[in-house]
């Protein structure tokens, strides 16, 4: 295979080929078998016999050993190569560094070092896991290494699609495109343009550089496979191109590194005048040339081309040349780190990814590995590799526990290019494979797809400021079936020594606590710990306290050791106000049970759920933690009464009582007010029969009467054969009724778009992913019901990425009372609808439609006159009878 360089370097380069020569002889001197280590990707080639004993680890969520490194070695990369050997032989070193690390910090996740030469050595030792059919993990194709080896890029991609290239040599192009996406992260930017006569970008609206993120390079790649050969080859259209796109400083891009990418099977035009006009003398923009396909043209001009620019020129004769060359330009950019010493030493934090080896979503810092061996005056001016540390997102979680930040409290990350690292809303999807380039990569989740936050914290965040904002913003319940307004605290600043910035939210309520004086209340707890009491809590209060077969042990347990350590102890947390809040509950429930509810609830920010009556907890179907609960977080969130009739969909059965009512759940917050602040530390929940919601004669046959949620989920109806249906979107019920209250702007409708949905494949596109997924609501699909059918209960095994739009009703806030008359097509009718004061209620009154088919028993008794035949031919005397033989 040719290649040739440029070497910006004052040493000689026939020195650094010597160099390279004796490296490649000594290592001849290796023999595998002599050589250590455990290949991590085969069972029985394990060298010592404690590498045998793998024991699980939680934190590292895999079986591991603590005494070894393991080694991965690329599929297509021959184990026995010298070049791999020697690595294998030198970085052997790194198991006792690796060791002794996890013992100065044993919190210390994945330590690993990828290779320039594809090889990975990470410790502790752990089987590789891999996938169903042909493992393709490289460590130069990982995030973490491409972010450690090289600064970013700004690249553009030029693809000869002339009429020279078609058939094999086409598809190869395609092929080594596409992997050449793949070695961009979420720091650089790129585009991707065909040419022959003429050059155009391979994606028309994108007329300059753009993001090389998950989705856009999935774009470009769909985009790819669609080229046709063409045409005649002319260098200059597409050089032309390239360079205008890289110059264009009036868009947002990397700022660094400069490349063009040149995709061809050759050609006799050296375009020298291009790059006189654009690139001489500075050479700011590095050229690689990659000759593509079996061919017997001349190589010289793009060889010419190569070392003109700072580039270097690569053949593609086959497709197992691909990925080798694609991805070698690296250790080109690799070098001017190289020569920077020291400055270039730094960590850099990635943006966050998929562990390979099942960890979950980590962010790794990286560091640059060089070799900067002095012989004489030359100087090896070559990256190693990068060694990396991984980090989980659970570990930044703990940093700041979700209690200390209330029900409705939350912290959060974000990278520079604006993408999360740590959100409530950021779903890892586990049964994901990491191999898998349609992966949702979590990466790619920008601030503004998980939440609707303003630019101008984003902006702020980004840049590395400090600041905070009070706004009012929309946010989705846990379940995403209701939407509400709310006042929410933003703080925000960055974090030191990294690129990330971290920010805070607090609803009003949260921005203080209360601290109770506890001396009057152990005692009176001491004495009631003999109760049976209902409760349920799920924290872990203190570091000395163990866990307990049932809660009246675990309270019994945990009054002792506050008497032996007091309240005050470090050893425990007493913010959660346990104690506090056993107490209070307990006089709350005793003043509730009087009014013969069909259960009740309390529960707090310390923690404790308290339930009555005992059996009513089996049915309790919430997170035990409350502010994991969507029931407690809403109700903070809302002033007033909250009605919510089961959560269900049209194919559930409807769980009925013994009495024949159907459970509804009342909620409300409790208000506290503390030297003029307000608080909400507790949430009080009464399940109540139906009965009691709506008490409406059913002879009214004439009237529908309806109780609506403000989600549009109906709660209550006067009418029998609606009964069934509580807890369905309205729109099922009564779908002209549902479009007359949303037509005349008593609901209000948002969408959003989710960009981490998993969909199964299927051939109608009426089916969306998530929770009545929709665009524009019709009288006609509120009548066909596909526009919010669910399907977000469907398995992701074997599904796809995709991008469904979210939408959640909501109440406007123009008037409380409304006198409509509906057009119903061949019909009309009157409807009121009126909010209930102080409750998420909305009442319909409205006329029945009329009937749409007759009843035929109705028919019958009111038979409609009719005239008969004139005459009736049914019999002659001449017609003879039939004879018996």
């Amino acid at each position: 295979m040719w290649r040739t360089s440029v070497f910006e370097s004052s040493g000689s380069r026939t020195d650094l080929k010597q160099q390279i020569f004796v490296s490649l002889f000594c290592v001849c001197l290796f023999q595998e078998e002599n050589i250590e280590y455990y290949n991590s990707k085969a069972e029985m080639d394990y060298v010592s016999t404690s590498l045998s004993i793998f024991v699980y680890d939680p934190n590292f969520k895999n079986h591991v050993n603590y005494s070894h490194t393991a080694v991965q070695i690329p599929t297509d990369i021959y184990k026995g190569a010298p070049v791999i050997l020697n690595e294998l032989n030198w970085t052997q070193a790194l198991e006792r560094v690796f060791i002794e690390n996890s013992r100065d910090d044993p919190s210390l996740l994945w330590q690993a070092f990828g290779s320039a030469t594809g090889v990975t050595r990470y410790y502790p030792a752990a089987p590789w896991r891999a996938p169903d059919k042909i493992d393709l993990y490289d460590v130069r194709r990982r995030p973490w290494y491409i972010q450690g080896a090289s600064s970013p890029k700004d690249m553009v991609i030029l693809v000869d699609v002339s009429g020279s290239v078609s058939g094999l040599t086409l598809k190869l192009i395609k092929a080594s495109v596409m992997e050449m996406l793949d070695t961009l992260s979420d720091d650089d930017y790129v585009n991707v343009a065909r040419f022959n006569e003429k050059a155009e970008a391979v994606v028309p609206c994108f007329k300059h550089l753009v993001q090389a993120n998950v989705r856009n390079k999935k774009i470009f790649k769909e985009a790819v496979q669609q080229m046709q050969a063409k045409g005649t080859t002319d260098y200059k259209s597409g050089f032309h191109f390239a360079f205008n796109q890289l110059l264009n400083t009036n868009v947002p891009r990397a700022n660094c590194n400069k490349i063009i990418m040149l995709f061809t099977d050759g050609g006799e035009d050296r375009a020298q005048d291009i790059f006189e006009q654009y690139n001489w003398p500075n050479k700011t923009v590095r050229v690689f040339t990659f000759s593509v396909g079996q061919h017997n043209y001349d190589v010289t001009p793009l060889q010419w081309i190569a070392c003109a620019n700072k580039g270097y020129y690569f053949e593609i004769r086959s497709i197992c040349a691909i990925r080798i060359n694609t991805q070698e330009y690296l250790d080109v950019l690799g070098r001017p780190m190289v020569l920077a010493g020291r400055s270039a030493k730094q960590v850099q934090w990635t943006n966050v990814y998929q562990d390979a080896l099942g960890l979950g979503l980590v962010v790794t810092g990286t560091m640059p590995v060089f070799n900067l061996t002095v012989d004489g005056n030359s100087q090896n001016q070559l990256i190693l590799g990068v060694m990396g540390v991984d980090v989980h997102l659970d570990e930044l979680k703990r940093l700041t526990p979700q209690y200390k930040l209330g029900a409705n409290g939350y912290i959060f990350a974000i990278d520079p290019n604006g993408y999360v690292l740590m959100h409530p809303n950021l779903q890892p999807r586990v049964r994901l494979r990491f191999f898998i380039r349609s992966i949702r990569n979590h990466s790619t989740i920008t601030l503004i797809c998980v939440f609707f936050y303003d630019l101008f914290i984003r902006r702020q965040m980004i840049d590395g400021r400090s600041g905070e904002m009070t706004i009012k913003t929309l946010i989705k319940s846990m379940d995403e079936r209701y939407i509400d307004e709310v006042t929410r605290m933003y703080s925000w600043t960055a974090i030191n020594d990294t690129d990330y910035s971290l920010g805070l939210v607090l609803p009003p309520y949260s921005e203080y606590y209360i601290q109770a004086d506890l001396s009057d209340v152990m005692l009176q707890l001491q004495c009631m710990v003999i109760l049976s009491l209902s409760l349920s809590m799920y924290r872990e209060y203190c570091k000395r306290l163990q866990m307990a077969e049932n809660n009246t042990q675990f309270l019994a347990g945990f009054l002792s050791l506050m008497v032996e350590i007091s309240p005050e102890s470090e050893d425990c947390d007493c913010q959660s106000l346990v104690i506090y809040w056993i107490k209070w509950i307990e006089m709350l429930i005793r003043n509730l049970c009087r009014y013969g509810f069909l259960a009740l609830f309390a529960s707090t920010n310390g923690g404790v759920t308290r339930v009555y009556p005992n059996i009513a907890a089996e049915s309790w179907d919430e997170d035990p933690e409350p502010l994991n609960s969507n029931f407690y977080r809403r109700t903070l969130d809302n002033k007033g009464y909250i009605f919510r009739a089961p959560t269900r969909t049209s194919m559930d059965d409807l769980l009925i009582s013994e009495n024949g009512t159907v459970g509804i759940l009342v909620t409300t917050a409790v208000e506290v007010v503390i030297g003029g602040k307000t608080m909400k530390p507790a949430g009080v929940f009464l399940q109540i029969g139906s009965d009691l919601v709506l008490n409406v004669v059913v002879m009214f046959q004439d009237l529908l009467c309806y109780l609506i949620d403000d989600g549009g989920f109906l709660v209550m109806s006067n009418q029998r054969d609606h009964w069934k249906k509580v807890g369905l979107f309205f729109g099922e019920v009564d779908p002209y009724l549902m479009f007359a209250l949303y037509n005349n702007s008593i609901y209000a409708r948002h969408q959003t778009f989710q960009y981490q949905s998993a969909c199964e494949p299927m051939a109608s596109s009426h089916t969306g992913a998530a929770h009545r997924g929709f665009y524009v609501p019709s009288i006609a699909d509120f009548l066909s019901l596909a526009w919010w059918t669910s399907a977000a209960a469907s398995d992701t095994k074997g599904s796809s990425s995709c991008v469904t739009v979210h939408s959640q009703f909501y109440f406007t806030n123009t008037t409380n009372s409304f006198n409509v008359l509906q057009d119903c097509g061949n019909c009309s009718r009157l409807f009121h609808a009126k909010r209930i004061e102080n409750t998420n209620l909305l009442f319909v009154v409205a006329e029945t439609l009329p009937s749409q088919e007759e009843n035929p028993c109705e028919v019958l008794n009111s038979a409609r006159y009719r005239k008969g035949p004139d005459k009736c031919f049914d019999y002659n005397s001449e017609v003879k009878l039939c004879l018996l033989l």
